[in-house]
């Protein structure tokens, strides 16, 4: 099999109301870097972007007439779970659980302003 360069053999393929406004919150929140980004013809809207967060590639468009929102839960693997949930309150997520600790780690979940749940998660 053969698959690109910062590809996984699966990834998440979001549609999106607001792309930039995700590839923004994904930015300052998780250091993401953005791998791949071609926009629609009127230079606004985003039509396929990829950023890569650590090893892992997420790839994301903006709704359109065809394609409706198809927001996700991700799972997130961060140094710091307390500074990464405060991070994204900061750039407008909300509380969907506060950060506690779980048998599994440190872990609590936001909701990004494209309705996208992550459970931001450290273990020490």
């Amino acid at each position: 099999m053969n698959i690109p360069t910062g590809h996984q053999t699966i990834m998440p393929y979001l549609i999106l109301k607001d792309a930039s406004a995700f590839l923004s919150f994904t930015q300052a929140v998780f250091g993401a870097t953005v791998t791949h980004k071609s926009m629609q013809p009127d230079g606004n809207t985003i039509r396929h972007a990829e950023v890569q967060v650590g090893d892992s590639t997420i790839m994301f468009s903006n709704t359109t007439a065809d394609y409706g929102s198809q927001p996700a839960g991700l799972f997130i693997y961060v140094p710091d779970a307390d500074a990464t949930f405060k991070k994204a309150l900061e750039h407008g997520a909300t509380t969907v659980m506060e950060v506690a600790d779980q048998p599994y780690g440190r872990s609590g979940g936001v909701q990004d302003t494209n309705d996208n749940i992550w459970w931001i998660t450290s273990v020490k």
